[in-house]
């Protein structure tokens, strides 16, 4: 029988499976290749920690394997319902948090820096270390930009909606709450599922977006609504958001990569300058910070520079083990990477 070791984590309630032990070498000399690995060869650990009987889809899994670039203390493959993310803010706190309570980067008392390799590249990490506890992590956004704003589009069953589109990692659908008749509150979570649901899809049928430097990187698949904005003191805003994950999830954090699609919208409208920073509030009252660094310009695209704040806790460390012989358990894939599979 085989096994492997897991560290369950989350930030801001999405549920993060740090997978720390068990899985052989894959080929690739970087992690960008060792995801394509994964993903066109031996996607059979991301299925099986994300469906039944050992989870579900709205966990995500970050497979951490040894750094090919020479500055990163570790490397991390990000796996979720919808396939491999090159990048994701949640994901990277629980996973610089993982590293850091395994011991693969010495924790220490105070305000620690290191580097992770993620497929999107190299990602700068801030901990905060407080009687042994990892309390604060902040990590790079990645550069995020406006394709589109302010558009209109039919959607069936709920009229003309306006939407910008943001790349914050992925491509996101920007709506506001308040215009489609929310508040951001729990007790609306199934109708902004069904909401989003309907405005992606349109989006899909009708638009397709190239990233300046990846090209093609498939169908829009997020949406973030965005809550009205409130000043909490000169140069720091909140706002209530709540992120769609495609196909119909609600991420009970805000995501990183939300709040920094974001980010890159209110200092297009003029409203964020370098310095600032905007705390975005779940439907579950979790936190995110995203604080805009400043830009640069690509091509016809100004680009934001910024980081994203949060705290990543850890749930549970477990041995899974690997019966093959369980007809709710495809092995073929799992042969590829698990140690003693075969056993």
């Amino acid at each position: 029988m085989a096994s492997f070791s897991l560290m369950d984590t989350h930030a801001g309630g999405d549920v993060s499976r740090i997978v720390t032990g068990g899985i052989k070498p894959l080929p690739g000399d970087t992690v960008r290749a060792q995801m394509e690995y994964l993903r066109d060869q031996a996607d059979g650990l991301r299925r099986l920690l994300l469906t039944e009987p050992h989870g579900i889809p709205e966990m995500s899994v970050d497979l951490l394997v040894p750094a090919c670039d020479p500055q990163a203390a570790a490397g991390y493959i990000i796996m979720e319902v919808m396939g491999y993310p090159i990048y994701s803010g949640s994901n990277t706190l629980c996973t610089a948090t993982a590293v850091l309570e395994t011991g693969l980067v010495e924790k220490r008392e105070g305000r620690q820096s290191f580097n992770l390799e993620a497929p999107a590249g190299l990602v700068q990490v801030e901990a905060q270390v407080e009687n042994n506890v990892v309390t604060s992590v902040t990590c790079e956004g990645l550069p995020s930009y406006i394709d589109t704003h302010r558009a209109r589009i039919e959607v069936p069953g709920l009229g003309e909606i306006t939407y910008s589109v943001a790349y914050s990692g992925g491509f996101y659908a920007l709506v506001d709450a308040s215009e489609l008749g929310f508040d951001l509150v729990l007790e609306e979570q199934d109708r902004l599922t069904a909401c989003a649901h309907a405005i992606v899809d349109a989006i899909q049928l009708q638009h397709s977006y190239s990233h300046y430097l990846l090209g093609d990187v498939g169908p829009l698949p997020f949406l973030h609504f965005m809550g009205p904005v409130e000043t909490v003191a000169p140069g720091r805003y909140r706002s209530r958001s709540t992120t769609y994950v495609h196909p119909r999830v609600i991420c009970r954090s805000t995501t990183g990569t939300g709040t920094s699609a974001r980010l890159a919208l209110m200092h297009l409208q003029g409203d964020l300058k370098p310095g600032d920073s905007l705390e975005t509030v779940s439907l579950r009252d979790t936190r995110f910070t995203g604080t805009m660094l400043g830009t640069h310009q690509q091509g016809t695209h100004q680009v934001l520079e910024n980081t994203i704040s949060g705290r990543s806790h850890v749930l549970n460390q477990t041995t899974i083990n690997i019966d093959c012989e369980d007809p709710m358990i495809d092995c073929s894939d799992l042969l590829k990477v698990i140690h003693n599979a075969g056993t």
